[in-house]
């Protein structure tokens, strides 16, 4: 029997895996009370904001996966706001920006993770708003336990707080210092916020859906528009060293809500993997695995072998420059980059040893085109960042400054979702005194070029890292998982597919293995570097196999033993019903619970 840090747990009733034991258990009280998958979902997401306030916020996004009892056909819910209409390159290049700052209201996006989070509960749930608020509602006013990172993340924005984002100050800062591990803490603003829209719900009569359609309303269009419209005008320090206003505006949020879409799908050994489209990472994931399976080499497939991770780590470069190349909220990505030619195409190109290339391919023979910003840094090591840029993720050298978020959830009625909320970090804009929370800096991912996938143009979506990811057998869905850790989600949920689908790991053997990850990728948050070559890897692999990599050409970088990889899990087996679930251990913050 292999030994795993926790079990893995069954049953049949319901599970919840995410990156917090109180949206997990939050998320449980709902299916005890009757809700379904969904209900609970929204019930952790609404949490989540409140007791991970360093890795989502109401005012980021989120993509979510999901298949009903009655419709096991997988869907998109896009929780992923656009570039407001003032969000041009001509006014970037304007002010003298040659990137989006990473950090500030100019980096801001349409708030996107509320209005997909009600649209859940609208269409696929069955409780009420004010059910599924309460836990959220209750610790906001309350108080929690704050986790150790939130704190820790307060005190490296100390300064930045102090001198140039007052709001955050009064609301992180409230004793002259960083909140402590375990400290009890509150956030009344947001808990109001959160009581008026059950209150416009409650306003809205007795039908449900009218009572989510006008809490939505009151999102988009009332007091929180307004508060939103009002303080985005305000300049403040951002990551380029100077201030300025940010572009969100009351109108951007009335024009703009969540949408249901349809999902980017690989068949792939036997199963179906479900991701969402091109203005998303996702698809990063499925070139990947058809790379491999072009590559006709079992050994290609096993994450824990000096031939397996050499044969991935390449694949996944490979798929990190179509990314850069291809990927964009366009609708314009060749169909070909998911073709078998292409990934038989793409795999010849690995070799024996590592490359430190970017080698973006040309699908159908379109010719690529790479960011400038790209080809003058391409061999530039990242260094020392601002903690308050990009997406608080996995530093270079293996240790947390923080991350995105991630629940899944199956109920006993074969409802099931995987959900990556982000964004919206405490850390990533002024905090807006009369609503609780900061907006978003997810507009960094855009490029100031002109004729790119991912060009920074009003009405589109910025090409997000968030990533969950559904897998189905025979037509019915089988598994819901996840991961944060922005260019590094795909990569660690890769590792874990493997161990889990062709190795045959239980979850938790599989999200307990050692994991590793390639930073010779073109990053996606601010400054936008690239570390050719360099694998990074959690120093519990196997000695003989890191000095084989390194032989291979792999810049080996040894991380600590427990710090890389952050996947949550559900399954169901459609024969018998059996449920289970799995969290990971890293960080000791993530849980798994059900019955």
């Amino acid at each position: 029997m292999t030994f795993t840090t926790r079990p893995t747990l069954r049953g049949t009733f319901g599970m919840v895996s995410s990156t917090h034991w109180l949206a997990s258990q939050s998320a449980m009280g709902v299916l005890e009370r009757g809700g379904n998958a969904f209900d609970a979902a929204v019930a952790a997401g609404f949490v989540l904001h409140v007791v991970e306030p360093h890795l989502n916020g109401p005012a980021g996004e989120v993509p979510a996966i999901l298949a009903t009892a009655d419709d096991p056909t997988p869907r998109v819910l896009c929780g992923q706001g656009p570039a407001p209409a003032g969000a041009t390159v001509a006014h970037f290049r304007s002010l003298g920006l040659d990137l989006v700052p990473g950090s500030g209201p100019l980096a801001a996006v349409v708030p996107g993770a509320v209005d997909a989070w009600l649209l859940l509960l609208r269409d696929h749930g069955t409780r009420s708003l004010a059910e599924v608020l309460e836990p959220a509602i209750g610790y906001a006013a309350a108080g929690h336990p704050l986790v150790g990172a939130a704190g820790q993340t307060v005190e490296r924005v100390r300064s930045l707080f102090t001198e140039h984002w007052p709001t955050s100050a009064e609301l992180w800062l409230r004793h002259g210092r960083a909140p402590a591990a375990g400290e009890m803490v509150t956030n009344p603003a947001y808990a109001l916020t959160l009581r008026r829209l059950v209150d416009a719900a409650g306003a809205a009569g007795a039908d449900r859906e009218a009572q989510i359609e006008a809490a939505r309303l009151a999102w988009r269009e009332g007091f929180v528009a307004e508060a939103i419209d009002r303080f985005s005008r305000l300049p403040f320090r951002d990551s380029s060293g100077r201030s300025h206003a940010g572009l969100v505006t009351g109108a951007d949020l009335a024009g703009w809500s969540a949408t249901w879409e349809e999902p980017v799908t690989l068949d792939w050994r036997g199963h179906t993997v479900a991701k969402t489209g091109f203005w998303g990472q996702g698809p990063v994931l499925l070139q990947t695995l058809s790379v491999l399976d072009a590559l006709d080499d079992p050994r290609a497939l096993d994450p824990s072998t000096v031939d397996g991770i050499h044969a991935q780590a390449e694949a996944l470069k490979l798929a990190f420059a179509d990314r850069e190349a291809w990927y964009g909220d366009t609708g314009e990505a060749p169909a070909a980059l998911l073709s078998p030619a292409y990934a038989r195409e793409r795999a010849a190109l690995i070799g024996a040893r590592a490359s430190t290339a970017l080698r973006p391919g040309s699908p159908a023979g379109a010719p690529p085109r790479l960011p400038a910003h790209l080809h003058a840094h391409a061999a530039r090591r990242a260094g020392p960042q601002d903690p308050s840029t990009g997406e608080p993720t996995v530093r270079a050298d293996g240790v947390t400054r923080g991350d995105t978020c991630h629940v899944d959830v199956v109920d006993r009625w074969g409802n099931i979702i995987s959900a990556t909320p982000s964004g919206g970090w405490l850390q990533s804009s002024p905090t807006i005194p009369e609503l609780g929370f900061p907006l978003g800096s997810r507009l960094q991912m855009c490029w100031l070029e002109e004729g790119l996938a991912s060009t920074l143009t009003p009405g589109r979506r910025p090409r997000t890292t968030l990533s969950p990811t559904l897998v189905l057998r025979d037509g019915e869905p089988v598994l819901a998982c996840g991961t944060p850790g922005g260019d590094q989600q795909d990569q660690w949920q890769l590792l874990f597919l493997l161990r889990h689908l062709v190795g045959g790991q239980e979850l938790q053997e599989a999200i307990d293995a050692p994991a590793w990850h390639t930073t010779s990728l073109p990053a996606s948050f601010y400054p936008r570097e690239v570390e050719p070559g360099v694998l990074v890897v959690e120093d519990r692999l196997d000695p003989d196999v890191l000095a084989a990599l390194g032989a291979k050409g792999h810049t080996v970088r040894r991380s600590d033993p427990w710090s890389l990889g952050r996947l949550c899990a559900v399954t169901r087996d459609p024969r018998t019903g059996v449920l289970s679930a799995a969290a990971n251990p890293r960080g000791t913050q993530g849980y798994a619970t059900g019955r």
